[in-house]
């Protein structure tokens, strides 16, 4: 952007705020004169150049939007590798570290655990230093636990590296919505289809490719394993320039389109103090929590500062917590699917690198499905239909397992890897039930967190049904009946709802209550 053209644009928009005291301020913008507040993104200051939600002022440059696009996609590639990687060469894991069945369905069990307490982090580390750092540094967790956990020795050891990677791929599943939303507001959809598309893709491939490249370096499970920390290192690599421009200034400012100007310019901000239009009196100092990012209202809603606040609140929203449920619900019959499939294959007769092909297959259906599905979503102005559909699927799927599991393999494979396309869906709404990007991110976190904790204990019980009855009858009765929850909860959540609107509550009456600030 032409440094002459700085002063004429900013000369309409007020000064960012600045680090410190005046950090997540609401920033008055065009629509704070016509009295509707615009809060501010929690992600980063950047997020502050504008009203919230709105394209940028002066889109990124195009080799940066390239690069962007490309991080997006490498490190949604690495985003499931680690798991379904393991869950081909779960047999062999066993027999290798000596672990019982209650054991493997802890293991099983662990992605969905390290989700719901990593995932939580996600938003307070990337409103410090926005989203690209987080994404960084998650890719080199990602990397280090998958290469380090198969050589570490024993059950305990292999644990830990696998927490490492899953802690990881925590933090990069919050964010990848969160990025997609500020980096490409108008392209959520695409973006969207475009991330889960590259993350079903490296689902497929680490089922598919466990088994041979483990026989490629002579039957050693730990090289078929260790194998898929080099996508991450890729990543890192890609991830390196972006995150350093966003962190390379001074009290870790982030890079809005707006900040390069602020660089490149140091006196402008006393030209700006002089040529900026009036602007209305700041609120109070806004106080730590979900409550200092309110996000829109309809009308006028005042921004609060304190506990009466009438800011909403996620916990207070019924379609968060049908978002959050419905994502727990998914997230279970996905890491039962990555986990045990293999497993109910490999004891009705078929070979180890067949039970991999057809792991491969219901995780490669979601390669086309979930680049198709988001934009379908996107223009139907309900999903609950597309989500009761996507169930169905699964329910047909289940019963096909339990009573010809060999004879109709490839057909079963088929219909769950239909109904696991209800993840992209869950990502999509989670982007279709917030207004502004500032709620995406407490959305994203909220859901994810609260979908991972619920999916816990769901391959776990699958273990210890299995080791205990000897047979995949309970099992399989077992996840036919979560998958009718996730039915129920899938309808509730794509209904055309708000979490601003529902998160409100009234303020309280007496002098405690506040009035907008200006």
């Amino acid at each position: 952007m032409p440094e002459d053209e700085t002063p004429c644009r900013t000369a309409a928009r007020p000064l960012p705020p600045r680090a410190g005291r005046d950090a997540g301020r609401p920033v008055p913008g065009p629509d704070a004169a016509a009295g509707q507040p615009v809060p501010s993104d929690p992600s980063g200051p950047a997020a502050n150049s504008g009203p919230e939600g709105a394209a940028p002022s002066a889109p990124p440059s195009v080799w940066r939007t390239r690069l962007l696009i490309a991080g997006i996609a490498l490190a949604a590639l690495n985003l499931r590798p680690a798991i379904t990687s393991l869950g081909a060469l779960l047999e062999e894991v066993r027999d290798g570290l000596g672990i019982s069945g209650a054991t493997a369905g802890l293991l099983t069990s662990l992605p969905s655990l390290c989700f719901a307490v990593f995932g939580v982090m996600a938003p307070r580390l990337a409103k410090r230093g926005g989203p690209a750092p987080v994404l960084l540094a998650g890719m080199a967790a990602i990397a280090a636990g998958v290469l380090l956990r198969p050589f570490a020795g024993g059950a305990a050891g292999f644990l830990a590296g696998s927490a490492l990677a899953l802690a990881g791929i925590a933090l990069s599943n919050v964010l990848m919505p969160v990025a997609v939303k500020r980096w490409f507001p108008d392209r959520v959809g695409t973006m969207t289809g475009l991330y889960s598309m590259t993350l079903a893709l490296g689902t497929a491939l680490a089922a598919a490719s466990a088994v041979p490249a483990a026989e490629a370096f002579g039957g050693s499970w730990r090289a078929g394993l260790a194998l898929w920390a080099l996508p991450a290192l890729a990543a890192v690599l890609l991830w390196l320039p972006l995150a350093g421009v966003r962190t390379g200034r001074r009290r870790g400012r982030t890079d809005g389109p707006g900040a390069a100007a602020h660089r490149k310019l140091p006196g402008q901000r006393a030209h700006e103090r002089t040529v900026a239009a009036p602007v209305p009196a700041p609120a109070p100092e806004p106080a730590p929590g979900p409550a200092r990012d309110p996000g829109p209202a309809p009308g006028p809603a005042p921004e609060l500062s304190d506990g009466t606040a009438r800011a909403p609140r996620i916990t207070r929203s019924p379609t968060a917590w049908a978002l959050g449920c419905f994502f727990g619900f998914q997230s279970t019959a996905a890491y039962i699917t990555m986990g045990w499939l293999p497993q109910i294959f490999r004891d009705a007769g078929l070979p180890a690198s067949t039970a991999g092909a057809l792991l491969a297959v219901t995780m490669g259906l979601g390669i086309p499905l979930s680049f198709l599905l988001p934009r379908i979503a996107a223009g139907m102005r309900h999903q609950s239909a597309l989500a009761a559909a996507l169930g169905l699927s699964g329910l047909l799927g289940y019963a096909g397992l339990y009573v010809a599991p060999a004879a109709g393999a490839w057909a079963w494979v088929l219909l769950l890897g239909i109904s696991n396309c209800a993840f992209p869906l869950v990502l999509t709404l989670i982007g279709m039930r917030s207004r502004t990007s500032a709620g995406v991110i407490r959305l994203s976190a909220f859901a994810q967190s609260t979908g991972y904790l619920i999916s816990v204990p769901g391959p776990l019980l699958i273990g210890v049904l299995y080791q205990h009855s000897g047979g995949w009858g309970l099992p399989l009765a077992l996840m036919s009946g979560l998958m009718v929850v996730q039915i129920g909860l899938g309808v509730r959540a794509g209904r055309r709802r708000y979490v601003e609107d529902e998160g409100r509550r009234p303020l309280p009456a007496g002098p405690a209550a506040r009035t907008p600030a200006g």
